[in-house]
C-alpha cells in the first residue's frame, strides 16, 4: 500500500532518457530537452517525481457524493484503488523512492477520495491483474488509463474523466502529419501488440489494400522505450501509443506528436474509473468526479501533468460504445 504525505519537495524536470529509466535526475541534457522543447512551440512539463507530490490539486468533501456511498465502503473508510504504476510519465510511475506510484492517474483517485471522504488506499497492480482484482474484490475501483469497450461494460461499471487519445509521435523535424488512414501509406509505424493501436492501424491497413495502396508496415515493441528510441534513430517513421506519454515525451524536444486518433476509431471511446458491475459504487464515483470538475480540480490536474487537451465537459456513467 502506498500513501502520499503533505511534505513538500523540488520537482524535477525529466529528460526522455530519465523518464525511460524513471530516474529524477536532473541534468545537463534536462536542461537542452527543456530548450530544445521550448523553441518547438512544445509545453514543457513540470513532473514532480517525489513520493510527496506536494503540488497535487486537491478537493473537499462533497455531501452529495459521500450519501450515495454503498455501506460497506462507507462503513470501512477507504477507497482501495487499484493502479498500474510501472509504467511512464504522466500517468502512473514510481517516484524516486522506486516505491511509491504518482501521476495523473492517482491524482484523480486522489480527488474521488476526497470528495468521497475516504482515506485512499493504493495498490499496485499489473495491467493484467485490474479485472481479477475487481472481481475478487481486492481493490474497489480501478484508476488507470482504462477505456469503455462493450466487452468491459457486461462486467463492469465506469465513470469517465479523459477522452481515449493516441498520438502519433515522430523525429523531431519530421515532415509527417498523421490525420487518418491515408496518412500511414508505405510508413514504418511502431506499435504494441495486441492494442488498441495495433487493431486501428490493422483496420486502415485494410482499408488501404481495399482502395489499392500500400499499407504501413508494422513493427512490434514490446516498449515504449525502445519504440521510441526507434523513432529517434529512423529505424521507423512513427510510433502509436498513448497520447499522455506522447505529449510528455513530445514535452522535452526529442519527439514530436504529428497526429491523434482516438482509441476507439472511428467511433469514440474514454478512459474511466472501473468498478465492479452492479455494486452501485460507480454512482459516488462520478458525483465525486463530478464535485472537482465544479470547483476546478480536475481541470488543475489535467493541466499539471500536460493533459489538458484529454478533458471531458462532464463525468459520464456507462457512455454508449459502438459493438
Amino acid at each position: 500500500m502506498n500513501r502520499t504525505s503533505p511534505a513538500a519537495r523540488t520537482p524535477a524536470v525529466l529528460s526522455l532518457a530519465a523518464a525511460l529509466l524513471l530516474s529524477a535526475c536532473t541534468s545537463s541534457a534536462d536542461i537542452e530537452a527543456e530548450a530544445a522543447a521550448s523553441s518547438s512551440g512544445a509545453a514543457v512539463v513540470q513532473v514532480d517525481t517525489s513520493p510527496e507530490q506536494a503540488d497535487r490539486a486537491s478537493t473537499t468533501e462533497s455531501d452529495d457524493a459521500v450519501a450515495l456511498l454503498p455501506a460497506d465502503v462507507a462503513e470501512d473508510g477507504e477507497l482501495t484503488v487499484g493502479v498500474v504504476g510501472t509504467g511512464e510519465p504522466p500517468l502512473a510511475f514510481l517516484a524516486d523512492d522506486n516505491a511509491t506510484v504518482v501521476g495523473s492517474e492517482v491524482d484523480v483517485a486522489s480527488l474521488v477520495a476526497e470528495s468521497l471522504g475516504l482515506e485512499l488506499d493504493l495498490r499496485n497492480i499489473s495491467w493484467e491483474q485490474w479485472p481479477l482484482s475487481l472481481q475478487s474484490g481486492d481493490v474497489e475501483a480501478v484508476f488507470s488509463n482504462v477505456g469503455v469497450n462493450a466487452a468491459r461494460l457486461e462486467l463492469f461499471d465506469f465513470a469517465t474523466y479523459r477522452q481515449g487519445i493516441m498520438a502519433f509521435t515522430a523525429a523531431t523535424g519530421s515532415d509527417l502529419t498523421i490525420a487518418g488512414p491515408d496518412d500511414v501509406t508505405g510508413l514504418r509505424i511502431a506499435v504494441g501488440s495486441g492494442t488498441n493501436q495495433e487493431r486501428i492501424l490493422l483496420d486502415w491497413n485494410a482499408q488501404a489494400e481495399s482502395d489499392g495502396r500500400s499499407p504501413a508496415t508494422l513493427e512490434y515493441y514490446a516498449s515504449a522505450a525502445d519504440a521510441l528510441l526507434a523513432v529517434q534513430s529512423g529505424r521507423v517513421d512513427a510510433y502509436l501509443g498513448p497520447n499522455p506519454n506522447a505529449v510528455y515525451q513530445a514535452s522535452k524536444g526529442q519527439v514530436e506528436v504529428v497526429g491523434t486518433v482516438n482509441a476507439g476509431w472511428p467511433n469514440t471511446t474514454y478512459v474511466a474509473a472501473t468498478v465492479l458491475k452492479g455494486t452501485g459504487l460507480v454512482d459516488a464515483v462520478e458525483a465525486g468526479l463530478q464535485h472537482a470538475f465544479t470547483d476546478g480540480s480536475y481541470t488543475e490536474t489535467l493541466e499539471r501533468w500536460g493533459l489538458g487537451d484529454e478533458a471531458v465537459e462532464a463525468p459520464e456513467v456507462n457512455p454508449q460504445v459502438a459493438g
